[in-house]
């Protein structure tokens, strides 16, 4: 074992770190097992109990542990797992096979996640047009529906499908360059060029790739230098026909803080929406993702989860990683019961009241802003427009008074409370995303 005082300090540091970032459950489920065993040469290996430990913070927290570590240490590391318990053959077949394609691609500068791919993505009423879109852009890239504009709520797939055009393209056309990027690193790129005087690099390394796929476009509004720069990108690449795809938590008439040329920009292909699954849809996720982790999972079990879990696909897997950890670590078989008592700090119980706190936070996580965001003061448009929709939808199936509701939103007046319902009730007759969202956030609410 080597490891020094200095890199243990830091370890501590990085998991304080880390467990207000994912908060208090998260970190005591899935960070608090995990045992630094080594580090050298800048490569530090972590001990996880099981697989499946490995599998949530992958699909999860892919840089979590990186980044973190690094941000303190000053410099680059690898962060590796070892497994404690002996792993199934035929999975750590699959997962090496992952593990090469990541580094293969990683030498041509491509960065995709090859577990998503088309062949292991479900289907259904709620994700079928957008399924359907991405694979005709996967077919003819630069030739149809360019660009490619995906929308919808936190972890429905939007990453999956927008990986899967990539992984697909790269296998069918291997000389084809593709760069997938998430908003939020090509924002940092655009500083760090600017900070050092690299602009010229920036521009050439995106503005000549083939095929350029951007997750989560949101997290640049109010970012005026890289919307600038992006405007820029995207018009070089439509100009030369080169595909774009873009996936956003919600459509590009509800982006705030965006210019209107760059929300034109996005508009001008098509738009596909993906909505939350329905209790079919959820139930094929959980088999299809069973099999794929070799458990064992009965109708009953599946419908339970399927049913109880309102909210995204990525919670539905989450459940079931998180019972195959647990079944995995007792040695229990996965019944009804066990589901029960793994689950049930996670489940929503049908028979518990609707109330304005769970209201806020269903809302909060639909638009992936903090609930004391909604509490203060701040009038931000994005802001401003889920306190909105909140404070309606609190009207709608809570007892609460105006006043009482106010209260809850940081003491607004009544006066506030029916603005805002009026607001809402206006700009659902106006607006079909709008109240496309409305009837989502309804179904989070009251199933």
């Amino acid at each position: 074992m080597t490891i020094n005082v200095n890199i243990e300090e830091t370890w501590l540091k990085s998991l304080s770190a880390i467990a207000q970032k994912v908060g208090e459950n998260s970190f005591d489920l899935w960070f608090k097992p995990m045992k630094m065993v080594q580090f050298k040469d800048k490569n530090l290996i972590i001990e996880i109990p099981n697989r499946f430990y490995r599998e949530w913070v992958d699909d999860n927290y892919p840089q979590l542990l990186s980044e973190t570590i690094e941000s303190l240490l000053g410099y680059k590391i690898t962060v590796k797992f070892k497994i404690s318990e002996k792993e199934d053959a035929a999975i750590k077949r699959i997962e090496n096979k992952h593990e090469n394609r990541r580094k293969e691609l990683g030498k041509r500068g491509i960065y995709l996640n090859p577990k998503y791919i088309f062949e292991n993505y479900v289907v259904g009423t709620s994700n079928q047009f957008a399924h359907a879109a991405a694979k005709r852009v996967a077919e003819n890239p630069g030739g149809s529906y360019n660009p490619l504009f995906i929308y919808g709520g936190v972890g429905l797939g939007k990453t999956h499908l927008i990986n899967a055009i990539g992984n697909f393209i790269v296998d069918k056309q291997s000389t084809t360059s593709v760069c997938y990027i998430s908003a939020e690193q090509f924002t940092n790129e655009v500083i760090s060029a600017m900070r050092h005087d690299r602009m010229a690099d920036f521009k050439s390394k995106y503005r000549n790739t083939e095929v350029l796929l951007i997750d989560d476009i949101q997290f640049i509004a109010g970012k005026t230098a890289t919307q600038e720069e992006f405007f820029h990108t995207f018009n070089a690449l439509y100009e030369k026909q080169k595909q774009i795809v873009i996936s956003s938590d919600r459509a590009p008439i509800e982006i705030s803080d965006i210019t209107d040329r760059l929300r034109s920009r996005f508009s001008m292909g098509l738009i596909a929406d993906i909505q939350s699954p329905d209790i079919e849809t959820k139930m094929a996720i959980i088999y299809k993702k069973a099999l794929t982790e070799k458990m064992s999972i009965s109708e009953d079990v599946a419908h339970f989860i399927a049913s109880k879990i309102k909210s995204n696909i990525r919670d539905l897997e989450g459940c079931l990683i998180r019972l195959g950890a647990h079944a995995s670590l007792t040695a229990t078989t996965i019944n009804l019961d066990l589901a029960k008592a793994v689950l049930k700090d996670l489940m929503l119980d049908d028979d518990k009241p609707v109330t304005v706190e769970l209201i806020q936070k269903i809302v909060c996580e639909y638009f992936g802003i903090k609930i004391q965001d909604i509490k203060a003061k701040k009038r931000t448009k994005e802001i401003a427009n889920a306190r909105q929709i909140a404070m309606f939808l609190a009207k709608q199936y809570t007892e609460h008074s105006l006043s009482e509701i106010g209260r809850f939103f940081g003491g607004k007046d009544h006066a506030t409370v029916i603005y805002a319902c009026k607001q809402v009730e206006e700009r659902m007759l106006q607006e079909e995303n709008f109240r496309k969202n409305i009837e989502n956030l309804r179904k989070r609410i009251v199933p």
